[in-house]
C-alpha cells in the first residue's frame, strides 16, 4: 500500500459557512499501488461526496502519482453529471458546476496539470429536504427528496417540484417515512428507487431497517424486491441493474428473471455511493456508527474490520482491483462518480476562503451586447 497524509477542513456536521477559519483536523489515506495506474489507464478521475465531514474531493492521477483535493460543500451527499459538468445535492441547495473554458484548467495551477476545471457558479435553494441521489435525465435534474416521499425536479421559483412517490406514501408531506433514498435512471428516464421501508408513517423504516429495504419499478410502482438491508445506489448499464445492499456491505445484480438481487462481492464497508465504467463499478465505503440506526444490521457483526473509502471491483469476477482507504478524518462516503476523460480534474467550490484555494473569476473581455 502507498500512504500519504492530508489537512483538510473536516467538520463532522458543518452547517453554515464558517465566519472564521475553522481547525484544520488531519485526513489520513493509503491507497492500493493499483489505483493510480488503474485510473491511468482508463483515461478517468472520480468525485467523491462525504456528507460526515461536508467534503467533495476528486481522485486523479499525474506522473504515476493519487491526487486527491478536497473541497468544502455544506453535508454533500448525492452527485451527478450533467451536460456542462456537475451538480451536487448539499444541506439546503443544489449546486451545478460547470466546467470551465479548457485552459483555464492549466492556469489554475501551471503545475499540477490539471485537464478540466469545475467552477462553482449557481445554486438552487431546495431547503433542508434531505436530499439523496440525484441524476439527469430529460433535460433536467431529477432529486431523491428524502424529507417528503417523493422524487422531484428543481423548477425557477419553487423550492423543488414532486413527481412521483411510492405507491404506498399517502400525500406529500415533510417527515422521512420510507427513506426514499437511491434513482436509477435511462435515457427514457427514472427507473428505479430503492427505500428502506414500506412505511407511511414518519420514521417507520427504522423499525424494519435489517431486512425492510425495497427496490421499486417507477413506471409500475410495483415492488420488484422485498428483504434489503438498507438497500443504496440502483445504478443501470447496458440494461443490466446494480446495486447496494448496503446492511450486507455487498455489490449486488439485479436478476429479472427471478426477481431478486444476487451477491456479485462482499465489501470490507457500508457499500454507499456507486458509479460504473466498462467492467468496472466504483463503490463508496464506510464505518458503520456506533448509533441506532445501523446497530443489528448484518454487517454490525464485523464492524471492527470495517474501512472508509472506494473499491475498484471487477463486475464479472466481484474480485478487488484497486482502493482508496481513508484512515483518519473520513469516516463515511456518501456517493462516487466516475469523470470518464479526465484524469486530474480540479474543483472551485463555493468555499475557497475554507478550502485555502484562490478564488476564479470568469469575466467576459468585453461587456456582453444588450438583448
Amino acid at each position: 500500500m502507498a500512504s500519504q497524509d492530508k489537512l483538510a477542513a473536516a467538520e463532522a456536521e458543518a452547517a453554515d459557512p464558517p465566519a472564521a477559519r475553522q481547525p484544520t483536523m488531519p485526513v489520513s489515506y493509503e491507497h492500493s499501488r493499483s489505483l493510480p495506474g488503474l485510473l491511468h489507464e482508463l483515461g478517468i478521475s472520480l468525485v467523491v461526496s462525504t456528507y460526515q465531514a461536508g467534503k467533495v474531493f476528486t481522485v486523479g492521477s499525474q506522473a504515476g502519482d493519487l491526487r486527491l483535493r478536497f473541497h468544502h460543500f455544506e453535508k454533500a451527499m448525492g452527485i451527478a453529471r450533467t451536460p456542462t459538468g456537475l451538480a451536487i445535492v448539499t444541506h439546503r441547495q443544489v449546486w451545478t458546476l460547470p466546467a470551465g473554458p479548457p485552459a483555464l484548467a492549466r492556469r489554475v495551477d501551471a503545475t499540477a496539470a490539471h485537464d478540466i476545471c469545475l467552477l462553482a457558479r449557481e445554486a438552487h435553494f431546495t431547503g433542508p429536504i434531505l436530499g439523496h441521489d440525484l441524476a439527469w435525465c430529460h433535460d433536467r435534474l431529477w432529486i431523491v427528496n428524502t424529507l417528503f416521499n417523493c422524487l422531484c425536479t428543481l423548477e425557477p421559483g419553487w423550492s423543488f417540484v414532486p413527481r412521483w412517490q411510492p405507491p404506498f406514501i399517502s400525500e406529500i408531506a415533510n417527515g422521512d417515512r420510507c427513506h426514499l433514498n437511491g434513482l436509477a435512471v435511462d435515457e427514457s428516464g427514472p427507473r428505479f428507487v430503492t427505500v428502506l421501508g414500506e412505511t407511511d408513517v414518519v420514521a417507520g423504516w427504522r423499525e424494519s431497517k435489517r431486512d425492510g429495504g425495497c427496490l421499486i419499478d417507477v413506471a409500475s410502482s410495483e415492488v420488484l424486491v422485498r428483504g434489503l438491508a438498507m438497500p443504496h445506489s440502483p445504478r443501470l448499464q447496458a440494461g443490466t441493474l446494480w446495486l447496494l445492499n448496503s446492511g450486507h456491505g455487498r455489490l449486488e445484480r439485479y436478476d429479472s428473471s427471478a426477481r431478486r438481487t444476487l451477491p456479485v462481492a462482499e465489501l470490507p464497508g457500508y457499500t454507499r455511493g456507486l458509479d460504473l465504467h466498462g467492467d468496472l463499478a466504483f463503490v463508496g465505503l464506510s464505518r458503520i456508527r456506533e448509533t441506532a440506526i445501523f446497530s443489528g444490521l448484518p454487517l454490525d457483526e464485523r464492524r471492527e474490520s470495517l474501512r472508509c473509502g472506494v473499491a475498484a471491483v471487477e463486475l464479472r469476477s466481484g474480485r478487488i482491483v484497486a482502493t482508496l482507504f481513508f484512515t483518519t478524518g473520513v469516516e463515511e462516503i456518501f456517493d462516487v462518480r466516475v469523470l470518464p476523460g479526465y484524469r486530474n480534474p480540479i474543483l472551485s467550490g463555493p468555499y475557497p476562503d475554507t478550502d485555502e484555494t484562490e478564488t476564479i473569476w470568469l469575466v467576459p473581455s468585453s461587456p456582453p451586447p444588450r438583448s
